[in-house]
């Protein structure tokens, strides 16, 4: 999964299998903003749920 790019923000995403467990990194001009956490169930976090969090967090700040 590759990073995303919104309105001048960067969302890189990473997660570990073993734990169920995965991070986006956000970043606004280069710098790091903060780390949304998350849980998923599977192999990986299906793309639709990283994209939802991505979203409630733009509309939430109002990116």
């Amino acid at each position: 999964m590759g990073a995303v790019e919104r309105n001048g923000y960067r969302f890189e995403p990473e997660f570990s299998v073993i734990e169920q467990n995965g991070a986006i990194h956000v970043y606004h001009q280069g710098e790091f903003v903060e780390e949304l956490k998350f849980h998923f169930n599977g192999k990986f976090p299906e793309m639709d749920q990283i994209e939802q969090l991505i979203e409630e967090y733009c509309e939430d700040k109002g990116i």
